[in-house]
């Protein structure tokens, strides 16, 4: 079977690949909000992990409060590293074996995952398959804007480019 040419899938001649993407957004956020919103309209289907379910609002998206079974497909962004439960929630993350995990957060700042998870003895190799800063750096300040950074860096790694302006 031939593969669809990029224009009959920008025109929606032909639809793009969808099925097995998963987008997991760790905590309920104003950016987890955003990111399940975009992650559906783009062919995900969307889980919002909150281990507490009173912060959850209006899902547009599954709501779990444990760790689901990830599959080796799914691509989970951490949206809050500040909340106390960061650690082991994404100890658990990373025992589902996921495709893709990443925290939000300043380069500039130090990491509180990393603490987090040594404290929980995790593994190095593991916690460094952790990225942060994670999306494209496009100056994001908005939460809509850190969602568009954030899904387009997942696209780009998905589809093995380097993301940015090069082809």
């Amino acid at each position: 079977m031939a593969t669809p040419d990029s224009c009959d899938v920008a025109h929606g001649v032909v639809s793009a690949e969808a099925g097995t993407r998963v987008l997991v957004a760790v905590f309920a956020t104003p950016v987890a909000e955003f990111l399940l919103r975009y992650g559906a309209d783009l062919g995900y289907q969307t889980v919002l992990l909150e281990p507490e379910r009173a912060r959850v609002g209006q899902p547009g998206a599954k709501v779990v409060t444990h760790v689901p079974d990830l599959g080796g497909h799914a691509d989970v962004v951490v949206t809050d590293h500040h909340r106390a439960e960061l650690g082991p929630v994404l100890r658990d993350v990373l025992k589902a074996r996921p495709r893709w995990v990443g925290v939000m957060g300043n380069p500039r700042h130090a990491a509180p995952h990393i603490a987090a998870l040594r404290g929980l003895g995790v593994d190095d190799a593991a916690i460094e398959s952790v990225h942060r800063p994670i999306g494209l750096n496009i100056g994001s300040r908005t939460p809509a804007e850190i969602a568009v950074a954030t899904l387009a860096g997942l696209i780009a790694d998905r589809n093995g480019k380097p993301g940015g302006f090069e082809f």
